[in-house]
């Protein structure tokens, strides 16, 4: 997505340790009409897949997934990463390591969200290790449903996760593949 490289050019940062900043419009500050495109492109890449939920982790991988759904029309489902009294005590589990907090998470999703006839889009705004999109398949499993696809903004093309993804025959759509960071200069894959 031409529009997407151009916003991480412009708007973008890159940080030590191969962090791509883009909190000005992607993951703190939103811009909300261009998620819409994105939702938009999303919906194209995988409106023949016959979506029935948009499955993604909380915070970032919201307003992606809320954009998306408008265009397939289905419900959007998030696993949190903690636990709360309004959280039903039937879920499913599973553990992230978030590679940006450093940090380990318990993510779970209640029963009543996934089943076996759920046909799930996985959706997020990063993709560099692979592990939320990991945790977020094993929950799939653990409810029976078919990942149909999975779709990122951004992703990291020299860390393994895309790699990973595409070698276990998941179909992976990433909006922007960086493959390298150098002197605050970003390179990216030729589609």
């Amino acid at each position: 997505m031409d529009k997407l490289k151009k916003m991480i050019v412009e708007r973008g940062e890159v940080k030590e340790g191969n962090v791509l900043k883009v909190d000005s419009f992607l993951n703190h500050q939103l811009d909300v009409e261009f998620l819409y495109e994105m939702g938009e492109e999303l919906y194209n890449l995988f409106k023949k897949r016959n979506i029935t939920k948009i499955l993604t982790i909380e915070v970032s991988g919201i307003a992606i997934a809320a954009m998306a759904a408008l265009y397939f029309k289905v419900p959007v489902v998030f696993a949190k990463k903690s636990e709360s009294l309004n959280l039903d005590k039937d879920v499913y589990k599973g553990k992230v390591f978030s590679y940006t907090k450093n940090k380990e998470y318990n993510i779970m999703i209640s029963k009543k969200y996934l089943n076996e006839s759920d046909r799930l889009l996985i959706l997020d705004d990063f993709l560099a290790e692979g592990n939320a999109m990991k945790c977020l398949i094993e929950l799939a499993g653990q409810s029976g449903a078919t990942v149909e696809g999975i779709g990122v903004a951004i992703e990291k093309g020299f860390q393994k996760g895309g790699n990973y993804l595409r070698s276990h025959g998941y179909n992976l759509k990433s909006l922007a593949i960086v493959d390298e960071m150098k002197n605050g200069t970003i390179i990216f894959r030729e589609d």
